[in-house]
């Protein structure tokens, strides 16, 4: 069965809203010719005349009568799915976005975040996931639709990328944690005991290979599975732990930071998507208000 042309419809609504071949060929500025030859096409591939001579005019069959209105919303429904993308209305927006962040990022921004997208878009509800890796299927098959996180080297390079704020690491103990009475140097930071953060429970990290290249060593007494745990856990002990400064300031209050006595390059937490939703205007829309969120903690 050979595919049938779909202009065709275009030209059939053109006849049929005009009754004349003349006036559908102004409406679509094709000649009269053109226009007449189409309207061959059209009685051969339907199998009826569709318009016929009444005097000087033409008027048209059953079957065009009957065809009228559904080829005229098939029509209307075509131009609708290829014309540019209206402006978004995020008051009258009904969707649910599935993020998957750190639990630091929830803690830190996720207030603000949904606070921001009740104002704007009351019909909007978010589902946050927790990041337990650094797969990007989920973004790929459409299960999540935005990810926040660092983006390394084995970061699927089909996925888009926008750098959210720029990070670093820092010491922190409770109040009145011995360490806190003078200044906290490398010789005092590696004879403390401390937590090691490890969402993988490895027993080293990216503060051990800073530490290893200054010829030192920590002890670590205790690992955790993520950066809220272990400041709960430094809150009432005198463990310490090393976490990432913006990432959890509102976890800190009431606690001691200090600068690590060690160098440390920072890093860039950025959001990730699958190229598919870049030209979604209400993705684009969870974009912005992810940005200026992380923006404005920013200015704080």
């Amino acid at each position: 069965m050979s595919t049938p042309d779909l202009n065709l419809l275009i030209t059939l609504d053109a006849l049929l809203a005009e009754g004349s071949v003349a006036g559908a060929a102004r409406r679509l500025r094709l000649s009269p010719s053109a226009m007449s030859r189409a309207l061959a096409r059209l009685r051969d591939v339907t199998g009826d005349p569709l318009l016929v001579r009444a005097g000087r005019g033409l008027v048209p069959t059953p079957r065009a009568l009957a065809l009228r209105e559904q080829v005229g919303g098939l029509v209307r429904d075509a131009q609708a799915v290829l014309r540019p993308t209206e402006t978004l209305d995020p008051a009258a927006l009904l969707r649910t976005f599935t993020l998957r962040v750190t639990d630091g990022f929830v803690e830190n921004f996720g207030a603000r975040l949904l606070t921001r997208i009740d104002t704007q878009a009351p019909g909007v509800r978010l589902r946050f996931l927790q990041k337990l890796d650094k797969d990007s299927a989920p973004l790929r098959d459409g299960a999540v639709d935005l990810e926040t996180g660092v983006v390394g080297q084995s970061a699927s390079p089909e996925l888009r990328t926008r750098a959210l704020f720029q990070d670093h690491f820092i010491g922190v103990m409770r109040a009145g944690h011995p360490l806190a009475r003078g200044n906290v140097t490398l010789t005092r930071y590696v004879n403390a005991r401390h937590i090691l953060v490890s969402r993988r429970g490895r027993e080293s990290g990216p503060i051990d290979e800073a530490l290893a290249q200054a010829g030192r060593a920590r002890h670590v007494a205790t690992i955790a599975s993520g950066f809220s745990t272990a400041l709960a856990l430094v809150r009432d002990t005198d463990l310490i732990a090393t976490v990432p400064d913006r990432h959890t300031a509102a976890l800190r209050a009431g606690m001691r930071s200090f600068a690590l006595p060690f160098s440390m390059t920072p890093f860039t937490v950025s959001m990730l998507w699958h190229p598919r939703m870049d030209g979604d205007a209400a993705h684009r829309w969870l974009r912005g208000c992810v940005l200026q969120v992380c923006g404005e903690d920013e200015a704080v």
